[in-house]
């Protein structure tokens, strides 16, 4: 029989498995947008979400007790936290919980999700499991469960990773076009309570990234592509999440005014449902020819704050870092912000590729002079494999005699364990240089060597955000710790 005479019992259940229990907890967007995928595609579906299990073992177990299932889909959202402070590198502890469902099942996994697609050969072998899908699933992955059903070979499905004669194999991705795409229901995940204990929901509105940012994977893991959701889409789901009571929102695109004109549609389309009285929403963009025009179309539409990826403060930086902004970009967006009243957060990544004091010192000098309502100093640039950063590092010699490396340097050639580089230049005591550049300016986000619990903008385990959202703080976790900061 083939899948496509099956109805959705005979084709069998699908798990989707959350495993991130990073706190404040972030909804499993993924998952939400698969179960609509598999269901519209015949499929029935479940969701293991262990975000909030105390314990995992016994969580497994007691779905196992119940249910068979034809496949298991895992996805993994972050391959770590990217600080070298921290240096979480969450893939270990996803491998526990992909062993504790290959100890209650002889059900095929697939790995998936924006941490898996970055290095996905790897995690793969790291897993021990043989089958992956990098880039978008919700083609990929009902095609992949139907030949899987059918008992038929798949080794033509776009974007599979598959162990074959014991090599990993990779077929080319194929690209959804998200225009036609209809909105999810977004009912699958339980959205609500990551809302009360995570402050905000989440939705994007395109995905893909054609800039050349040496440092970034998102066009590794989603493409240089973009492609782009139609505003009625992307305002039928907010109404959806504004039912369900969840009226602060983070768009998760890479850039959301890349391209422009997409993002004024979206605006424009939100401010006619009135969508902008109702719901406040945050968002990262590129400070790229961010008008105060573009601001009030923003405001309108119930933006409540942007943080900029702006990365340096000083023009010779941002050409070594492969942005196509400028200094007086940033100062104009900042202007435009603030004159909207907008809030702003500029997150700068520190110590990249010809980074001196000297460039060090302009940066916050720069910050400081155009005064955003937040700046988050990050020392440290995690090297992901297929980028930029990866070739420039590799053809400067062996990694373990690299003195601009930091991290699980020695015998991780493929960069798949975190590995950060800080400029040799800056010195050893570049954090402490940093701290007294800053010099106690509350308008700082600085997790260094010297940093305080306070100044702590890695959400990952963040107690003080917990609480706050507990105490019925809501929005980016940037702005909820700016409001800690000024008591408001």
């Amino acid at each position: 029989m083939s899948a496509a005479t099956m109805s959705p019992r005979e084709r069998g259940k699908v798990l989707l498995v959350n495993p991130n229990q990073m706190k404040p907890p972030v909804a499993p967007l993924a998952l939400d947008y698969l179960a609509h995928a598999l269901r519209e595609s015949q499929f029935e579906v479940d969701i293991l979400d262990l975000c909030f299990a105390v314990d995992i073992s016994r969580e497994v177990e007691r779905y196992f007790a119940t249910n068979q299932v034809l496949a298991i889909a895992v996805t993994l959202r972050n391959a770590d936290d990217t600080f070298i402070v921290t240096q979480d590198f969450c893939i270990t502890r996803y491998k526990e919980v992909v062993d504790q469902l290959k100890a209650h099942t002889s059900a095929p996994i697939i790995l998936g999700g924006s941490g898996f697609s970055i290095m996905p050969q790897d995690i793969l072998s790291y897993h021990n499991v043989d089958l992956g899908i990098w880039g978008e699933g919700e083609y990929s992955l009902p095609l992949l469960l139907n030949k899987i059903a059918a008992n038929e070979a798949y080794d033509d499905v776009p974007g599979l990773i598959y162990r074959s004669q014991g090599e990993l194999r990779a077929t080319p991705p194929t690209y959804l076009d998200l225009s036609h795409i209809s909105a999810p229901e977004r009912s699958d995940v339980d959205n609500y309570r990551y809302f009360v204990e995570g402050g905000m929901g989440n939705i994007e509105t395109k995905r893909g990234c054609p800039k050349d940012c040496i440092y970034c994977v998102d066009p590794v893991g989603k493409g240089k592509k973009l492609r782009l959701r139609s505003p009625q889409s992307v305002s039928d789901e907010i109404e959806a999440l504004l039912e369900m009571g969840i009226d602060h929102l983070h768009f998760c695109d890479s850039e959301f005014n890349i391209p422009e004109q997409h993002a004024r549609d979206i605006c424009l389309e939100m401010t006619a449902r009135g969508l902008g009285n109702k719901l406040r929403w945050y968002t990262y963009a590129t400070p790229a020819g961010f008008s105060q025009e573009l601001a009030a179309l923003f405001r309108k539409a119930g933006c409540a704050g942007v943080n900029f990826g702006v990365d340096s403060g000083c023009d010779s930086m941002l050409r070594s870092l492969g942005r196509d902004f400028s200094v007086e970009d940033l100062s104009q967006a900042a202007d435009a912000c603030r004159k909207e009243g907008i809030v702003s957060m500029f997150d700068l990544l520190l110590g990249g590729p010809g980074e001196t004091r000297q460039s060090l010192r302009e940066t916050i000098e720069t910050m400081k002079r155009i005064s955003p309502n937040r700046v988050g100093a990050s020392l440290g640039i995690r090297v992901f494999p297929q980028t930029k950063l990866a070739e420039m590092v590799r053809k400067q010699g062996p990694l373990n005699e690299n003195s601009s490396l930091h991290g699980s340097v020695s015998g991780n050639d493929s960069f798949f364990a975190p590995i950060y580089y800080i400029s040799s230049d800056l010195s050893s005591d570049a954090s402490e240089y940093l701290a007294q550049l800053v010099d106690g300016d509350e308008r700082f986000f600085f997790f260094g060597t010297t940093g305080g619990a306070d100044k702590n903008y890695n959400y990952n385990d963040n107690t003080i955000l917990s609480d706050a959202i507990k105490a019925g703080y809501r929005g980016a976790f940037w702005d909820i710790l700016r409001r800690i900061g000024e008591g408001s």
